[in-house]
């Protein structure tokens, strides 16, 4: 009897030859997991870009101009993203899946738990001559409104001569300044913190500060302040940050950054800042 063969006329639509069920159990269910949970981490962070995309007309969610907006947005967009991509079928994920294991989709591979965050290498801090390791690891990169960005443009000369006089990265101080007071010169907080680098009186007067809405005055003195934190604490760039924040007796007092939520997000937030500043 004559073998009968399928002519293919188009080789997307057809499959000259059955796949075999070798490559489908090439993964164990361990791989398959990791596959799975690694293809909905790009999803979310796909979708997280989109938002921003979506959002970046009007300054964020939050607005360009609000205080602490920029930070507050990219926490709430990377959660959205996340919810998004566990809530809903966008089929991204799926796709990538099937394409690497040419398996369908199996919903009992991702734990109903699971978080979807991105988690940033870590990085060495050069500061004050001294090298410190994982300064950056929790903490998320934060994009800063264009608005700040174009104040603090203003002060880019002061910045960059206190960093050489006191030893400290320049983008340390940019991050400090943006953290606090979004590169607003007559800022004021509710403690009456101003200026700046937001300088307490006391502290202003430490450090042989005059006048606090003087963006160079400030600028010294909160320059000043933080290298004499640094060198407090070893070059701990978190531990002098959070005594930046909450005052050397706390840090002294828990032994570590303070169980502040405050503390806690300022930290976060001034290391989100410098993660950009360093690309």
């Amino acid at each position: 009897m004559e073998e009968i063969k399928l002519k293919i006329t188009n080789s997307i639509k057809h499959i000259a030859e059955p796949r075999t069920t070798e490559h489908i159990n090439r993964f164990s269910n361990n791989e398959k997991q990791k596959i799975a949970g690694a293809s909905k981490d790009f999803e979310s962070l796909l979708t997280g870009m989109m938002l921003k995309s979506m959002t970046s007309s009007i300054g964020g969610f939050f607005g360009e101009d609000s205080y602490g907006g920029d930070y507050f947005d990219s926490i709430f967009t990377m959660e959205l993203a996340s919810q998004i991509s566990k809530g809903s079928k966008l089929g991204l994920a799926e796709q990538i899946y099937r394409k690497v294991t040419g398996e369908k989709w199996d919903d009992s591979l991702i734990a109903p738990d699971k978080k979807f965050n991105v988690e940033f290498p870590s990085r060495k801090i050069e500061t004050s001559g001294i090298s410190t390791e994982n300064s950056t690891k929790d903490s998320a990169t934060i994009t800063p409104s264009q608005s700040s960005l174009r104040r603090m443009g203003r002060y880019e000369p002061i910045i960059n001569k206190f960093s050489e006089n006191f030893n400290v990265d320049k983008n340390l101080i940019r991050s400090i300044i943006l953290a606090e007071s979004a590169a607003k010169p007559d800022a004021v907080s509710k403690a009456s913190a101003k200026g700046l680098m937001q300088l307490m009186d006391g502290t202003a007067k430490e450090m042989g500060v005059k006048n606090s809405f003087n963006p160079t005055e400030n600028i010294y003195g909160g320059t000043k302040y933080f290298a004499q934190l640094l060198r407090q604490y070893s070059g701990d760039v978190r531990l002098s940050l959070a005594a930046y924040n909450a005052g050397p007796g706390n840090v002294e007092k828990y032994n570590g950054i303070p169980p502040f939520k405050e503390t806690e997000n300022y930290v976060n937030r001034v290391l989100g800042y410098y993660k950009y500043f360093n690309g």
